[in-house]
């Protein structure tokens, strides 16, 4: 169902509209925990090394497919704001035609460096195979994440935050159950794991793109396949957020290069909470988002008055969010390190616990 973010009092707005948003960052983000996860308690911890090692590079795809959906996001929700259908219904298909060419680009580049981009950041031998094999599967799934997240920007933009949030509850547990199925019961390993996070995705971003189609149908007029007005427009949006976005993720691939000098037992370690890190990361991404997409509809329906409110009551929520998980990424650091491996070595355990303890104050 969509819903008109212009009217009500814009803190009750906010809340009910990001709390679903915070939801499905939580279990988006299951898909990445839920791969260390069962490596690290299923396979080992050489396996959870792996995964964390070829993750760090698959957030140079992430960047780009928020780049793409805050892009599409924000206008979407100027377009839907101001009743403008024509140019609403044009915007998604011109973001959905580049994300095609994209994911074409990534997959061809992706599968031809990946090795050679594994080496560059001293991925050790020991993981090595394992690496490459779970950032291939990876990179032939980048259309999923692409598309998946363009379209969780569209039900945000149209003010509908729960459908994208039924939609990974269903997948984020069948990840869950299909990580332990095809690396415990199967015996495939990180293959095993890498493959029933490319079915459980592809399950999600099919099921969303097929409800965003049929919402369509409900708006009047009619729209271009593609358009270079709105093209230019969405570059213009995007581009700053993917070389932020970016910019982050080549440190981060660097950092990495430097953490695999130090062995399997460190990698392990950083690995589990880092992603525990990036959780945080991402639901403030998704807080930002939701306060764009509230935004964008206000000064579409010229109401301009309300975007200050909206910002007042959105540092609220950021205290709400921030202050619980400090204080449990700091006392608890040692059993969320525990919760990816079973029997850790002293120095993955140490190492986890570390990089949680200096990270959670900021």
């Amino acid at each position: 169902m969509n819903h008109d973010l212009t009217n009500g009092e814009p803190s009750v707005v906010l809340r009910r509209f990001c709390i679903p948003l915070f939801g499905s960052i939580i279990f988006q983000q299951l898909y990445n925990l839920a791969d260390s996860w069962v490596a690290g308690r299923f396979i080992g911890e050489n396996a959870l090394a792996a995964v964390g090692n070829s993750y760090e590079i698959t957030l140079v795809y992430l960047a780009f497919a928020f780049g793409l959906s805050i892009s599409c996001s924000v206008m979407v929700s100027q377009f839907f704001g101001a009743r403008r259908h024509d140019e609403l219904k044009t915007t998604i298909y011109t973001t959905y035609l580049s994300c095609t060419v994209l994911s074409l680009v990534f997959i061809v580049t992706g599968l031809c460096g990946s090795e050679r981009l594994l080496q560059c950041i001293h991925t050790p031998m020991e993981i090595m195979a394992d690496s490459r094999c779970y950032l291939d599967i990876y990179t032939l799934g980048v259309p999923l994440v692409l598309f998946y997240n363009v379209a969780t920007g569209i039900f945000a933009a149209l003010g509908d935050s729960r459908t994208p949030f039924i939609f990974l509850v269903i997948s984020s547990l069948s990840n869950i159950a299909a990580d332990i199925l095809f690396a415990r019961l199967f015996s495939n390993g990180v293959a095993g794991i890498a493959w029933a996070t490319f079915l459980c995705q592809g399950f999600s971003c099919v099921a969303a793109l097929l409800v965003i189609h049929h919402r369509l149908k409900e708006f009047p007029g009619t729209a271009h396949c593609f358009s270079w007005k709105l093209f230019k427009a969405l570059s213009s949006i995007a581009v700053p957020s993917i070389l932020q976005q970016g910019a982050i993720s080549v440190g981060n691939i660097m950092l990495q290069g430097d953490i695999n000098t130090f062995g399997p037992g460190v990698i392990a370690g950083y690995s589990a909470a880092v992603k525990l890190n990036n959780l945080v990361i991402t639901s403030f991404t998704t807080l930002g988002n939701g306060i764009s997409n509230y935004t964008a509809q206000n000064l579409g329906a010229r109401k301009d008055m309300r975007v200050s409110d909206g910002f007042k009551a959105g540092c609220k929520l950021v205290w709400l969010l921030c202050l619980p998980l400090c204080v449990l990424y700091f006392l608890g650091s040692s059993w969320l390190i525990h919760l990816f491996l079973e029997n850790p070595t002293d120095v993955a355990l140490w190492s986890g616990i570390d990089f949680l303890r200096i990270l959670s104050p900021f």
